[in-house]
């Protein structure tokens, strides 16, 4: 990842309303939340909403899928992992460390889970 990769994602995520659009999609796992979901479990209005999908859609952190006549909105847990990836590159100045929620890594957690499905 480049500089100006991670720093437009952290620009995204530096808003208060689409960090917390992206959490509840992290949350949701693979298979997402419709749109009218996300505005009522955030109180958000349409319009509001949609301008922040676009916004995290723009620089990579999400997709939507249509199914019928819904779109499905999921967090793209790779291109979370490089951000992450990117932000703890030579964490400890190069030693082993471990994350301070534990031995595992959430993307080992994420793995493990959507294989065992």
């Amino acid at each position: 990842m480049v500089i100006a990769t991670a720093s437009k994602a952290l620009a995204a995520l530096g808003h208060e309303t689409r960090l917390a659009i992206f959490r509840l999609l992290v949350q949701a796992g693979p298979q997402g939340v419709n749109a009218g979901l996300i505005c009522e479990k955030l109180q958000l209005a349409p319009a509001t909403l949609s301008f922040h999908l676009a916004h995290l859609s723009r620089v990579g952190l999400i997709s939507g899928r249509q199914e019928g006549r819904f779109i499905f909105y999921v967090a793209d847990y790779a291109a979370m992992d490089e951000l992450l990836a990117y932000l703890t590159d030579n964490c400890c100045q190069g030693a082993q460390c471990l994350p301070r929620n534990g031995e595992t890594t959430t993307a080992t957690k994420r793995r493990r889970t959507a294989s065992a499905r």
